[in-house]
């Protein structure tokens, strides 16, 4: 489980606060409520889906781009490297700061 913090105006807090207790929640099981409405109303939401549907063809063009280069570099096409070869190895994770990442 993933742990979020949030921040909210004065009065949102003491409103949700009062919801909370007259449904006899917690203020946490409010929010989480609150946040599974709004991911099932976003998933019914064609225009989300169709750029959902977007961004998985661009993540595809990427990877397929990435699988070439590996083919170009090492000649080998296979999933599985070979025993001895650089592919073997786990990769190395990147020291490269998440704001040069592309944001989804």
């Amino acid at each position: 489980m993933k742990s979020l913090a949030i921040r909210l105006e004065e009065d949102t807090h003491a409103q949700l606060t009062m919801i909370a207790q007259l449904e006899e929640l917690t203020i946490s099981d409010a929010i989480r409520q609150a946040i599974e409405s709004f991911i099932e109303t976003k998933r019914a939401n064609p225009q989300l889906a169709g750029r959902a549907e977007a961004v998985l063809a661009e993540i595809e063009n990427d990877a397929a781009k990435r699988r070439e280069a590996i083919v170009t570099l090492f000649g080998n096409d296979s999933s599985t490297p070979e025993p001895g070869s650089p592919m073997e190895t786990k990769p190395q994770r990147s020291n490269r700061s998440k704001e040069n990442e592309p944001a989804l």
